[in-house]
């Protein structure tokens, strides 16, 4: 007798089920806001997924200026190179929520990939995620201007494009930030954001909600977003 669509989904792997397990060589811990998961210049040897909240990666140069390379959320690897050999972190990561976080040392993780052949392909498509795009990073930050580059950010902060993004998503980022992840100065920051708060395309009281009509105007031929930069 076939399965049925209830027993072929109960027995599916759920990769934030087995991610949710603790076992040999994986904790399940919390972070409270603004508390440090690992810093530059640790020993990197675990691997981690955001099961509830949100991380964010900064680098600190030698002259001491800290830099934000990346935010993660929901369902997120990060800390993986690990797993080719970088042996000593390159950068602090640090929740920016309340956050509940799977750590995964390198053998639990190597062991997993190898046991579970689902998780390594769940595992591969986040890398080839993350590898478009660190692509559509580097064309953005070549070819399109500052206030292009911040309404992308602003989209892919607030999950537009994701299956089941429909709700609306607070980011609460400081224009500072916001600023460094795009590589401009903060006042053009504002600049920006009044504009598109004008416009329709966000709302913005300390926590910034994002509307669809901001992926509309990126989107259209002629966008109402200048190429002013």
């Amino acid at each position: 007798m076939p399965d049925t669509p209830q027993a072929q989904a109960k027995g599916a792997f759920d990769p934030r089920a087995f991610l949710g397990r603790a076992g040999a060589g994986i904790t399940i811990e919390r972070y409270e806001k603004n508390q440090k998961i690992f810093g530059q210049g640790d020993v990197a040897d675990t691997v981690y997924f955001i099961q509830k909240g949100k991380v964010k990666i900064t680098v600190l140069s030698e002259h001491g200026k800290e830099a934000v390379v990346g935010i993660f959320a929901e369902g997120q690897f990060f800390g993986e190179a690990c797993l080719e050999g970088a042996a000593i972190r390159t950068t602090t990561s640090q929740a920016m929520e309340g956050c509940v976080i799977t750590a995964i040392t390198k053998p639990a993780m190597f062991a997993a990939l190898a046991r579970e052949p689902k998780f390594s392909a769940f595992f591969i498509a986040h890398l080839l995620s993350r590898n478009s795009r660190i692509e559509d990073d580097l064309v953005d930050q070549l070819f399109n201007s500052s206030e292009r580059r911040l309404a992308r950010l602003l989209l892919l902060l607030a999950n537009f494009g994701k299956e089941g993004s429909d709700a609306p998503v607070d980011i609460t980022l400081s224009q500072e930030t916001l600023a460094e992840m795009i590589g401009t100065t903060r006042s053009r920051v504002s600049f920006f954001m009044n504009k598109f708060r004008k416009k329709g395309f966000i709302d913005y009281n300390g926590k910034i909600e994002v509307h669809r009509s901001l992926l509309d105007a990126v989107l259209r031929e002629k966008p109402q977003i200048d190429e002013d930069d």
